[in-house]
């Protein structure tokens, strides 16, 4: 039986890197979408693949509806059919409503909730027409509860899981499921880089005293992924420690 395919934006940094290779592990080929300079793509593929991690890459500016349209077109005819999506490229761009000007609402916009639609508009009628799919969107604790000096963030990663109830209920009968993730503060670099007093106030509101990994934030991904896992759809899945809950 030929492998899976998935492909994963965002694939090569923080959590996208750890869904990668966790997918990997379980025997699915995949295929890291990126928006970065070429050649960085290409020595982290060259790197992941010292440690034995033989992964595609294809490019693709997520905030281009063209873009998008070209990589999957692409994977499609040089790689085959797309099983699993997982939409995980995503960026913040910090201030305050009453500072934040157009241009990073709508890079944040465009970046972390258009993309999902972008990409997975390309792959869906595949995934249609051969019964079976499963489409994993990352969100984000912050979509849930809001935060500070978030406005877009929170807005985009909040309309991602309004993205998923609808199109769960639009591909039910072709056997796709669609699940969103929302994670909480995860070790990344991004987080770490935050200074450590602030790291810290963080941390001290997380039930659980700790940052995620971000491989555990991959192993759910990889158990909605799974074949067997048929009848989870529509669903929000909270990944944070016990820091927000519903």
């Amino acid at each position: 039986m030929a492998k899976r395919i998935a492909v994963v934006t965002g694939g090569m940094g923080g959590i996208g890197h750890a869904i990668s290779r966790e997918l990997h592990d379980q025997g699915i080929r995949v295929i890291a979408a990126y928006s970065r300079k070429h050649e960085a793509a290409l020595a982290w593929q060259e790197e992941q693949k010292k440690e034995g991690y033989n992964f595609d890459i294809a490019y693709a500016d997520v905030t281009d509806f063209q873009s998008c349209a070209d990589m999957i077109k692409k994977i499609e005819t040089e790689i085959g059919p797309i099983d699993i999506l997982v939409n995980n490229a995503g960026i913040t761009r910090d201030h305050a409503c009453c500072k934040m000007s157009k241009e990073d609402w709508d890079i944040v916009i465009n970046t972390d909730l258009s993309s999902i639609f972008y990409v997975t508009r390309h792959a869906v009628n595949g995934m249609k027409e051969r019964n079976y799919g499963r489409i994993i969107n990352i969100s984000s604790i912050n979509g849930q509860k809001g935060q500070y000096g978030q406005v877009n963030y929170s807005a985009a990663k909040a309309g991602i899981h309004g993205f998923t109830k609808a199109l769960a209920l639009e591909v039910a009968k072709h056997h796709i499921t669609v699940n969103t993730i929302s994670p909480g503060y995860v070790a990344t670099d991004m987080v770490m880089a935050v200074p450590e007093e602030i790291r810290a106030k963080i941390i001290a509101q997380i039930p659980m005293g700790r940052l995620a990994e971000p491989e555990e934030v991959a192993h759910v991904v990889t158990f909605l992924a799974d074949e067997k896992n048929s009848y989870i759809t529509g669903a929000n899945i909270a990944i944070n420690g016990g820091h927000y809950m519903l």
